[in-house]
């Protein structure tokens, strides 16, 4: 089935539900149902059918769930765009999947005008206010068409989102999403996720919709409940928490981050989140004692997610009932980890040379099902690498309980090899980030002349907190093994992050690794 028909077909059953709100804007799922008819026809105009790529760059905003069904309807892929990316950063994107069209909101007329030379396969930019020349004015084509549309017809492994992953460590790759792949996570979603969730549900988008937040709109279309995206750029803690009494929001999406930030917002209190049944986390991975936090601060309404745009945010999940505060040592043990494999999704840990290892053991965790991406956009070798026999290798290291549970220690390009001994930062960070001082934590491997690497603990201090690197150090001992100990602590003000909210290592560890003969270790 064509993914755009859940819209369709919610429009035709409950017209009158609202669909998306945003600032004053009210659109039913007929009204919205109508736009993104009529936007499909403009696009078939400018001679957009199947197979052929749209690029959709904007900030939150109404008309980018539009311009992604609109796409899917028609049977092209959407290409959303984080809107956080250097023009560098989207001009690569725009080009490298061939997008024929670009569809941006009115802040990026400008950017996009400058590397327009760049993009020579782009015929139409569509922007939705503050048409410049040679750009296409979106309410204009809306208004131009029909607002009926008959959802094309599409093999359920044509294209329907080409998710570009964050690229933290080299040139960001495609990974193709098809009908199928979307339409099997969305099934996933009501099936362990949300169960009972329906017309009466309002969704808060306060993560990007180019990622997370935008494939759970799907099921939310799917289901015909509301969509209420904030008239925020960035996450502004208490305008979410506002929205979510306001609106009464029952379901979000948020990186572990955002968590974090909620959980320990001074002003939790004063709002009413009591209609908050579903807090869906994920994107990274969140240390237990944030988790615990947050357990404790937001109640019990978290759900984790762990996923990958190339299996999105289905591979394992952690339900409500594994969110405990004083269970038994295997339950705590259990907030450590990324929870169990989803209802029709299969999960292995696989050693170095692919076989699979017995329950502990450590290794790459691989993932099969009809989640699983169709490939790279124009990356074989990349697609070679990420797909064996049937199976996404993850690049993932993490191991398996006796249980199921999976317990996810790190990219394996982040893994510290210090005299032979394999080392994983989030054992560490783990323990650091227990200590009262410490707000926020990385572990990296730096070189050193005789081991290889040392480790070395990246920390931002609380607020109005004191704390010496010797003090953090020694916190450690007697919690971990000697030998994975941090040898130093820097602090910083702020760690940094990419568009999504995940820490980015390569980006604190490069410094280190410049001039290997003249650091100071």
């Amino acid at each position: 089935m064509n993914i755009g028909t859940l819209l369709t077909k919610s429009a035709r059953t409950f017209p009158q539900n609202l669909a998306v709100a945003c600032g004053s804007r009210r659109w039913t799922y007929a009204r919205f149902n109508e736009r993104v008819n009529g936007l499909a026809n403009a696009f078939a105009r400018l001679g957009i059918g199947r197979g052929v790529h749209v690029a959709i760059l904007m900030q939150n905003l109404p008309e980018m769930l539009e311009s992604m069904f609109a796409c899917f309807k028609l049977g092209a892929a959407a290409v959303p765009i984080n809107f956080r990316l250097h023009p560098n950063e989207f001009a690569f994107v725009i080009d490298h999947s061939e997008s024929e069209v670009v569809v941006i909101s009115s802040e990026f007329n400008a950017p996009i005008s400058q590397i327009k030379d760049r993009l020579p396969r782009v015929r139409h930019v569509v922007t939705i206010a503050g048409a410049q020349e040679r750009m296409l004015d979106y309410e204009t084509l809306i208004r131009a068409e029909h607002a009926a549309f008959a959802d094309v017809d599409v093999a359920p492994d044509d294209v329907a989102w080409v998710f570009y992953t964050s690229g933290t460590t080299a040139q960001p790759k495609g990974a193709l999403l098809t009908h199928r792949n979307l339409l099997a996570m969305t099934m996933n979603f009501y099936s362990d996720i949300c169960q009972g969730f329906g017309p009466d549900d309002v969704v808060l988008h306060a993560a990007p919709l180019s990622h997370g937040s935008g494939l759970y709109a799907l099921p939310n279309v799917g289901k015909a409940a509301a969509n209420v995206i904030p008239e925020t750029i960035s996450f502004d803690v208490d305008r979410i928490l506002e929205a979510v009494e306001r609106y009464r929001v029952t379901n979000m999406f948020a990186a572990p981050t955002m968590v974090k930030r909620m959980a320990e917002c001074p002003a939790l209190h004063r709002y009413d989140l009591r209609s908050l049944k579903i807090l869906n986390y994920g994107g990274a991975p969140m240390l237990a004692e944030d988790l615990r936090i947050a357990i404790e601060e937001l109640g019990p309404c978290l759900v984790q997610l762990y996923g990958q745009g190339e299996s999105p945010m289905t591979i394992t999940y952690m339900p409500h009932s594994d969110h405990v505060l004083n269970g038994t040592s295997q339950q705590m043990k259990r907030l450590s980890s990324v929870g169990f494999a989803r209802t029709d999704v299969e999960v292995k840990i696989l050693d170095d040379e692919g076989y699979q290892l017995p329950t502990g053991g450590i290794g790459q965790i691989v993932t099969r099902s009809d989640m699983v991406m169709k490939g790279y956009w124009r990356n074989p070798r990349a697609t070679a690498d990420a797909l064996k026999d049937g199976w996404l290798h993850t690049g993932d290291v993490g191991y398996m309980d006796e249980d199921g549970y999976v317990f996810l220690l790190d990219r394996s390009k982040d893994l510290i090899i210090s005299g032979g001994e394999n080392i994983y930062p989030r054992e560490i960070e783990e323990v650091l980030v227990r200590h009262t001082a410490v707000f926020e934590v990385a572990v990296i491997g730096v070189p050193h002349p005789e081991w290889g690497e040392a480790v070395k603990a990246v920390v931002v201090p609380n607020p109005g907190c004191e704390v010496s690197g010797d003090e953090l150090i020694d916190f450690c001992k007697g919690r971990i093994a000697s030998f994975k100990k941090p040898g130093s602590v820097d602090f910083v003000e702020e760690l940094p992050k990419n568009n999504y909210g995940k820490i980015v290592k390569n980006l604190i560890r490069a410094p280190y690794w410049e001039d290997r003969q003249s650091k100071v270790i």
